[in-house]
């Protein structure tokens, strides 16, 4: 994989470009996706961004997002426009099986492959150009700096600072994380000097669920929360019943996994959700504790340091099973 910088000269020439994301994109995926699109458009490029599967009500109101393909439910017109992208930007995942059933279309396409991600372990013979930096808060602060480097600041408008805003709040926990360092908030600045209604973003983002959504959070927390005190630790273990019965849509269960976090002492939360394939895992920790290697050894993923995914094939029972035996190996790490 080459240097991003060096494709700044190549786009001077309008490219057919598709931007895709990670699968359930998130307000990262969605608004780093849309904001490159954004001002890739204002360069004279003709872009289609892609999702490879459907994405939550929450982030509908993102300027563009109702262009938005869901490769999934159009999948003749995404493959269509696959065929015949010169470019393919590759946004906020690092290995192309995290595009679901988009993977082997794009590693079969000759079009040039680029990366902008921050997680660890990038898949890096995949993608022609890229950069991936695990220290950045996010992929649009990432997205940001590449259109700032590359002299296009002018280009940003109020509703790519939108887009871009939502990815940093969603992604730095509204600036709590960690990897929000000084240029997040210079970056944040600089956005606002664009005409960005934070206000409005945040609102979009967390105030913008239906009554089930809020149930559904009540009767987990109070039903299917374990908390094991001599490990640190809390479980989330959400059943197809639980969600069949609160009408749970895509994008209901984002940010669940943190409220354990919230009770004094907790260093490791978990929650599992049973969906139809397989059994989907979140994890998030504080202090010291690697997520990222705590999936990638256990549950078959991966991600960032202190948040990170995994998946399970076995049924719900054996999934939390296979949780607990390995929450009680790192009893060490977790005092």
């Amino acid at each position: 994989m080459e240097p991003i910088q060096e494709i700044y000269k190549l786009l001077e020439t309008p490219r057919t470009v598709v931007v895709t994301m990670h699968q359930k994109p998130d307000p990262d995926a969605m608004g780093s996706s849309l904001a490159l699109s954004g001002v890739l458009k204002k360069m004279g490029h003709t872009v289609t961004v892609i999702s490879p599967t459907n994405w939550p009500e929450f982030l509908k109101w993102m300027p563009g997002a109702r262009q938005v393909l869901d490769y999934e439910s159009s999948q003749d017109k995404a493959v269509a426009i696959l065929n015949q992208a010169e470019w393919i930007f590759c946004l906020d995942f690092n290995a192309l099986h995290r595009t679901k059933h988009m993977a082997d279309r794009i590693a079969s396409s000759n079009a040039v492959k680029v990366l902008i991600d921050h997680h660890q372990q990038p898949e890096l013979s995949a993608f022609t150009y890229g950069v991936s930096d695990v220290s950045k808060s996010s992929t649009c602060e990432m997205v940001y700096d590449f259109v700032v480097n590359g002299g296009f600041t002018d280009l940003i408008d109020a509703d790519i600072a939108a887009c871009l805003y939502a990815g940093i709040i969603g992604d730095t926990g509204s600036f709590r994380f960690p990897a929000t360092s000084a240029a997040v908030h210079e970056m944040v600045a600089t956005l606002k000097n664009k005409g960005l209604n934070h206000t409005a973003v945040h609102e979009n983002l967390y105030d913008n669920f239906l009554e089930d959504r809020l149930r559904f959070i009540g009767h987990v927390l109070l039903h299917r929360m374990e908390i094991f005190y001599e490990y640190n630790t809390a479980l989330i273990a959400v059943s197809k019943n639980d969600l069949l019965r609160y009408n749970v849509r895509t994008g209901d269960t984002e940010g669940l996994v943190n409220y354990p976090l919230t009770i004094q002492g907790i260093k490791l939360s978990a929650l599992v959700i049973d969906r139809d394939e397989e059994r989907k895992w979140s994890f998030r920790s504080k202090g010291n504790f690697d997520v990222n290697t705590f999936a990638r050894k256990y549950f078959s993923g991966g991600g960032h340091f202190n948040a990170s995914g995994g998946r399970s094939a076995v049924p719900l029972p054996e999934a939390v099973k296979q949780f607990k035996e390995a929450m009680k190996e790192n009893e060490t790490q977790l005092q």
